[in-house]
């Protein structure tokens, strides 16, 4: 069985077929499938409620996610997944005094099948699946499966460094991720090495070309301009220039074995906040030994080992 972040599912052809009727739900059940609908509400118990249309489904709080049985977990993560997909396993069907029957459904299941047969396999260099939950200003928590969350720190999100991490991701956000470390069933990620070495980068680059960038820190000695995630040039230091202001630049030159890129900034703006773009990766497979960021040539070595 393949897991997913939460939301994934939802809208598969599979997904539906499972809750078109009781049958098609018991058979669900029989099997384990973990299946996925929207909650539309959350009970003044905390019990969130699920409507399949020819019946109600109810996660009781307990079992609104791992930890909360314990207390490790506060309710706000049972609060505010209204209105959004939830993953579950369907455990059994009440009757009411009514006759009206109810499924009885089990999210803390769903992630704990999730924990067991996928999070636990993987290791260091895994690349995976990941939707962004929640933005801080120190780093990004993102959905790795059945809404089980890691931490991915700013400072691997990319090698240009940036103030907050909205300057990359949206909530909601479906992006790649590497499995940096691992510690019991805490997972921490990073990002940076998907996104293309120095080399890769510089190769989209010509010297003579007026190109655009973002202004990310201004230093005695130059300031450094953005011009994709994973690559930056220096630029001289001029009046009336600020961190985050878009600029468009001269290339000066290009030069592989400093890994430096010579810039001449020609203007900048305040220009609108833009709304981050899905990131453009350079890795595509789904394990990673090392990723060594810096060019043959270079004076300076620049490596992540995951092994």
């Amino acid at each position: 069985m393949k897991f997913y972040p939460e939301g994934h599912l939802i809208d598969t052809f599979e997904n539906r077929a499972a809750m078109q009727s009781p049958a098609s739900l018991s058979e669900a059940m029989r099997d384990g499938t973990i299946l996925e609908a929207r909650a539309v509400m959350c009970d003044s118990k905390h019990n969130l409620i699920v409507d399949f249309k020819f019946m109600k489904g109810i996660i009781p709080r307990e079992e609104g996610a791992i930890g909360i049985k314990d207390g490790t977990v506060r309710d706000i993560a049972i609060i505010s997944r209204v209105n959004r997909p939830v993953c579950f396993q369907v455990q059994d069907f009440i009757r009411d005094e009514y006759g009206r029957i109810t499924a009885l459904l089990s999210r803390r299941a769903a992630q704990e099948k999730c924990r067991e047969e996928y999070i636990r396999q993987l290791t260091p260099g895994d690349v995976i699946d990941a939707r962004i939950t929640h933005i801080e200003p120190f780093g990004v928590f993102a959905d790795i499966g059945c809404g089980i969350v890691s931490l991915l720190p700013i400072d691997s999100i990319s090698v240009s460094r940036i103030e907050h991490p909205r300057e990359r991701f949206l909530v909601g956000m479906d992006i790649r991720a590497v499995v940096k470390s691992r510690d019991s069933n805490r997972i921490t990620l990073s990002h940076k090495e998907l996104l293309g070495t120095w080399e890769e980068n510089a190769a989209r680059f010509r010297p003579g070309e007026t190109v655009g960038g973002i202004i990310r820190s201004i230093e005695n000695y130059g300031v450094f301009v953005e011009l994709t995630p994973n690559l930056a040039g220096l630029a001289e230091v001029k009046e009336n220039i600020f961190p985050g202001q878009q600029a468009s630049v001269f290339i000066k030159s290009i030069l592989p074995s400093r890994m430096k890129i010579k810039l001449i900034i020609i203007e900048t703006f305040d220009g609108a906040a833009c709304k981050p773009s899905p990131p453009e990766y350079f890795f595509h497979g789904d394990h990673l030994d090392e990723f060594i960021y810096s060019p043959p040539q270079s004076e300076k070595y620049m490596v992540t080992n995951f092994s």
